[in-house]
């Protein structure tokens, strides 16, 4: 739908998921443009929010142009200025690069990209949520008049609007995937946790519920979390990147990870949508997205072409109403576990499709279970105590900066019983039904709360 087109030389602007394939959307027609080499200057610029999603455009470029012969020079922050330098003088046909190191290398080397044809901004409601709307102003007063824009997007938000409306000639809107929203082979599931008791059931998930060998993603608030959760993951074969993190090291621990060395990535949202792992098994948002876009660009590189996921989401109480706000968002029921009426399924099984997404417990004997072996290991770390420390302070420095949730989710997560709720099905199908029993009541004592009023006999 949108390479035909693209051909036809149409301004474009496609809504897709991340995941959706849209690379090969806009390559596949510039390849075509171009032909062949040509030392007149770029003639395509493709710009990218991030350094990790320009490198695997740069990647992908070089696969399907393999045969092309066209030269392409790959400008980001935090490589040497005097390497890009050089690479512009050699007349590359294709120029892939972040806004804020392509305006810097454009006024210090006075370039005026007056040959290019082809502009391509992916993954441009991203480029908006990190401010680059200044550069990008910037970039297009220096491209011609008559150049041909494609413009990929998961969202449309105002200012994305105003500027495809200023900037771009009779675009033509291409919707891929917005019904759906997310794969239909992705599996959601929602645990109540208390928010001092996620890093014990994170452990579990990652110990016990996650395969060894899955590729899994944990999305925390902040670096601190990162660094705190890799040096708590005992056992576990883990990394961790972040925005402040250095280049040489970000690269080392993508490496590990992308090559199943580290099969468990610690994030922040800076790295949302900037990797791309095409074998991705799971997700886990260890700080739940306050946004239902945000929670898009996170589970959308997990269930891609055919192959089946899951995302895990540890919600404590002041979450429960993003979780609502989300599901409004998505247009998705959400299933609260009872005791009775919830039947045990497995997040892969062909029964879970049938349950929805569903919200419940973590048994507490599975988490004291893990909260034992946390408390030994602060115990005889100093590092990690401190670690700990620092990630509660710059949590309760993140909830001061974090959007809130829609008064009316507000009012449903004040009018939800919480003591009601069951057991997530996940672990209810991993024990028999007498232990299952058991389970329900140490919860229920632990969970008690006496209606008796204070002073009464």
């Amino acid at each position: 739908q949108t390479i035909p087109a693209i051909l036809r030389g149409r301004d474009v602007v496609a809504m897709a998921r991340t995941g959706s394939g849209k690379t090969a959307c806009f390559l596949i027609p510039m390849f075509e443009r171009l032909k062949a080499p040509n030392q007149t200057g770029a003639r395509a610029l493709i710009l990218s929010p991030t350094r990790e999603l320009a490198l695997q455009t740069l990647k992908f470029t070089k696969e399907l142009g393999k045969f092309t012969g066209l030269k392409t020079a790959l400008i980001l922050g935090g490589d040497k200025m005097e390497d890009q330098f050089a690479a512009l003088h050699e007349n590359p046909d294709i120029i892939i690069a972040t806004p804020g190191r392509l305006v810097h290398v454009a006024v210090e080397m006075k370039l005026k990209l007056h040959t290019v044809e082809y502009v391509v901004f992916d993954e441009a409601d991203r480029l908006f949520e990190m401010g680059f709307a200044e550069q990008l102003q910037e970039i297009i007063a220096r491209l011609p008049d008559c150049h041909q824009t494609v413009l990929f997007s998961a969202t449309l938000p105002k200012l994305l609007v105003e500027f495809a409306r200023a900037g771009l000639t009779e675009p033509m809107l291409i919707r891929l995937d917005v019904e759906s929203k997310l794969s239909e082979q992705l599996k959601l599931a929602f645990f109540h946790v208390r928010g001092d008791d996620k890093p014990a059931v994170l452990l579990h998930l990652l110990r016990s519920v996650v395969k060894p060998q899955d590729q899994t993603v944990v999305f925390v608030a902040t670096k601190h979390h990162t660094e705190y959760l890799k040096e708590a993951s005992e056992g576990i074969r883990c990394t961790h990147i972040y925005s402040s993190l250095d280049q040489t090291a970000r690269k080392i621990n993508i490496a590990k990870f992308s090559h199943g060395k580290c099969p468990v990535l610690l994030v922040t949202d800076v790295a949302a949508r900037g990797l791309d792992i095409p074998m991705l098994d799971n997700v886990i948002n260890y700080s739940f997205p306050a946004k239902g876009k945000l929670f898009l660009h996170r589970v959308g590189r997990v269930a891609r072409a055919g192959r089946s996921g899951t995302a895990y989401s540890l919600v404590a109480p002041d979450e429960m109403p993003y979780v609502f706000d989300l599901h409004l968002f998505l247009g998705r029921p959400l299933i609260l576990a009872g005791a009775q009426e919830m039947p045990a399924v497995t997040p892969l099984s062909p029964r879970a499709a049938d349950a929805g997404d569903v919200l419940g417990r973590v048994p507490q004997s599975l988490v004291d279970d893990e909260e034992c072996l946390l408390l030994t290991d602060h115990q005889g770390s100093l590092e990690l105590r401190n670690l700990r420390r620092v990630a509660d302070n710059a949590h309760k420095q993140y909830l001061r900066s974090r959007p809130g949730p829609s008064p009316e989710s507000i009012k449903r997560a004040k009018d939800l019983d919480m003591s009601q709720l069951g057991i997530h099905p996940l672990f209810s199908a991993r024990f028999e039904d007498t232990e299952l029993e058991r389970l329900k009541l140490v919860d229920s004592i632990k969970t008690y709360k006496s209606k008796a009023v204070s002073g009464e006999v």
